[in-house]
């Protein structure tokens, strides 16, 4: 659609969800054009009443989870968009090239189920980048500061943030409980594989967490109302495509926000472009402006 946002709703379901519902908000991959652009979207959003860093289930996926990170922790979301105005000196810029990607796309399609299909890209871009990705750590470090200058830490709510275990192909899911720290979960989840080395957590090797799906929506199932924010909608297969996953989280009031086309102008071809991290922003607040009244037809204020 034009406005970037696509919305489902079951049988009998009202125009609007009531108070006391369970929420959902689900963050997708995207680069960091994707961080920019969500925390875009989610700040005009609340500028104009739809706070939904509130929800009750926060998903995070590569992007996302960064994202997701920062939305729940004690800092103001006014604070983490007004970051991505500024230079973004911590970032480590990168391309990916059509190489790449032709090299992904053939490890997916080849037989095997997605297990096997994962640790086929996981082994792979162990053997591309040996190391344990303590650089790349450093630079989601960066982007995980409180106001104290600490790291944040897993905050007290419902945050799941994804990745791939490299060995097994094994999807995983790390939340407060898992043992792991935020720090290392979210720099799992953003390692995108043959692009950034895979990270180390406990004797494993983990790499991003869109090689299973661009948003992992299903993860918000119990949810009554879902809204995914999801810079990329592509998905190997029909399966995890994130509207096929939003229908089998059974919620009542399902929306997705994608970037329209002035978004996906101002976002640019490379999404690991930090230099396009500001244009992303600010494409992401006018977006989220604009898509204001339809976002109140389903999410509870």
């Amino acid at each position: 659609m034009a406005d970037g946002a696509t919305a489902g709703a079951t049988s009998g379901a009202t125009s609007g969800a009531g108070d006391g519902v369970r929420t959902g908000l689900v963050l997708g991959g995207g680069g960091v054009t994707g961080i920019a652009w969500e925390l875009g979207v989610l700040a005009a959003l609340r500028a104009e009443g739809l706070d939904l860093t509130g929800a009750d289930t926060v998903v995070g996926t590569s992007a996302g989870s960064v994202v997701g990170a920062q939305v729940t922790s004690a800092v103001d979301l006014d604070q983490w968009y007004e970051e991505q105005l500024a230079p973004p000196d911590h970032e480590i810029g990168a391309a990916f090239p059509l190489r790449t990607a032709l090299s992904l796309g053939v490890r997916m399609v080849l037989p095997g189920d997605g297990r096997v299909r994962r640790q086929r890209i996981g082994r792979a871009a162990r053997r591309a980048h040996p190391g344990d990705g303590s650089e790349r750590i450093a630079v989601i470090e960066a982007r995980l500061r409180g106001p104290d200058g600490a790291p944040l830490a897993w905050p007290d709510r419902d945050l799941r943030i994804t990745a791939v275990d490299a060995d097994s192909g094994s999807f995983t899911v790390f939340d407060r409980d898992s043992g792991v720290d935020l720090l290392h979960a979210v720099a799992a989840s953003c390692a995108v594989p043959l692009v950034w080395p895979p990270v180390a957590i406990n004797g494993r090797s983990y790499v991003d967490g869109g090689m299973r799906s661009a948003a992992n929506a299903d993860l918000a199932t119990g949810c009554e109302v879902v809204v995914a924010v999801a810079p990329l909608l592509r998905s190997v297969s029909r399966h995890h495509r994130v509207r096929v996953q939003l229908e089998r989280t059974g919620a009542r009031h399902r929306l997705v926000i994608a970037p329209d086309r002035q978004a996906l102008e101002a976002i640019g071809r490379n999404v690991l472009d930090p230099t396009r991290r500001t244009p992303a922003a600010r494409a992401g607040w006018a977006q989220g402006r604009r898509l204001a009244p339809r976002v109140a037809e389903h999410w509870p204020h």
